[in-house]
């Protein structure tokens, strides 16, 4: 029987660029060999694309991808292939345009379609959905950015502009400190802060800015982490759930990957009632916003006031040795090889 011919994309143009190249090559040396024609293929954070050779030993984080060629001809390449693993977090990869291109191409691929990429790659877009979902959640204010300025948005969409230290005073009329600030496109707690006073919250506004005009603010859940992978098309499956005890004040970018202190509970210990709600919440966040393949469906478990809060969905979580979608499907049953034969399956 003919080999699958398998392109894994990864690298990429976002912020995220170097937590995809570990991602990436780690799924490339999990690939069943016997199964797979594999052709890896690196995107740089310039946004120009390579083929290069498998990867067979493990790649640091920042490490640079070696032995490249650059590709010329994009869509002949791509067309050559008869399914692929994009392994691209954030912008560019994650958010429904490769998704589109690689439905402009008729070719199958791993993971989310257009809608739900593009919906929970955006925060705030996924919170009105959850809303609409009457899926509990963190009270929120959403802004955009606007040259000096900044829009206030209501519920109803209707917005005024208003002065950094305006902004900053209708925020706190609705919220109280601590609360989050998150750019509302981006991954791997890139780009979010937690804000203590009025001082903090316009540095970190001003922060999030760089990564998009779209800011959220979100109040503070006191509350267990807890994940949730979730596989499949219309027939969808969850794993055991796990728990994240974070290093830092939260789960930054640094404590996911820096910090050797932050730990991981697998499966959490939370009691089977709890398990199974938490479980059916993310099924239905996951039909919500239209995901297909796989997701990582994250809570906040506040126990004393019986309460669960969904907080988001990754779409394209990570894929490293440490990485809790795989880790997750480990303690359920699933290896990391057969996950991966799993997902490549459901894009057929």
């Amino acid at each position: 029987m003919a080999k699958i011919k398998l392109g894994v994309i990864f690298g990429g143009i976002s912020a995220e660029h170097d937590v995809s190249v570990i991602s990436g090559t780690s799924v490339i040396r999990n690939l069943n060999k016997e199964k797979y024609d594999i052709y890896p293929i690196f995107i740089s954070k310039k946004g120009e694309w390579f083929n290069c050779k498998a990867i067979d030993s493990k790649i640091v984080i920042g490490e640079e991808i070696k032995s490249t060629e650059k590709i010329e001809n994009i869509c002949e390449t791509l067309k050559n292939l008869d399914v692929v693993f994009p392994v691209l977090h954030g912008l560019g990869g994650e958010d429904g345009s490769l998704q589109g291109m690689l439905e402009l191409f008729n070719i199958p691929y791993v993971g989310c379609k257009i809608l739900g990429s593009s919906i929970c790659m955006d925060k705030v877009y996924t919170k009105i959905i959850f809303e609409k979902a009457n899926i509990l959640q963190a009270e929120y204010v959403y802004i955009r950015k606007n040259n000096d300025d900044y829009m206030y948005v209501e519920k109803d969409f209707s917005e005024e502009k208003y002065n950094i230290f305006e902004v900053i005073q209708k925020i706190i009329e609705k919220l109280e400190f601590p609360m989050f600030v998150k750019p509302s496109n981006s991954g791997s707690s890139v780009g979010i802060n937690k804000a203590n006073n009025a001082e903090e919250l316009k540095e970190f506004i001003e922060h999030a800015s760089v990564f998009d005009n779209k800011i959220l603010i979100e109040e503070n859940i006191n509350g267990r982490e807890i994940e949730c992978a979730v596989l499949g098309n219309e027939e969808v499956e969850t794993s055991v759930l796990g728990e994240i005890i974070p290093a830092d004040k939260f789960y930054s970018y640094n404590a996911k990957y820096n910090n050797k202190e932050s730990k991981t509970i697998m499966p959490a210990e939370i009691s089977e009632e709890l398990s199974n709600k938490i479980r059916n919440i993310a099924k239905r966040a996951y039909k919500a916003t239209d995901c297909k393949g796989l997701a990582r469906v994250d809570f906040f478990v506040d126990e004393k006031q019986d309460k669960i809060y969904i907080n988001e969905i990754n779409t394209l979580p990570g894929f490293t040795d440490i990485s809790m979608y795989p880790k997750l499907w480990e303690k359920t049953g699933l290896s990391y090889s057969d996950l991966l034969d799993k997902l490549i399956e459901l894009a057929l």
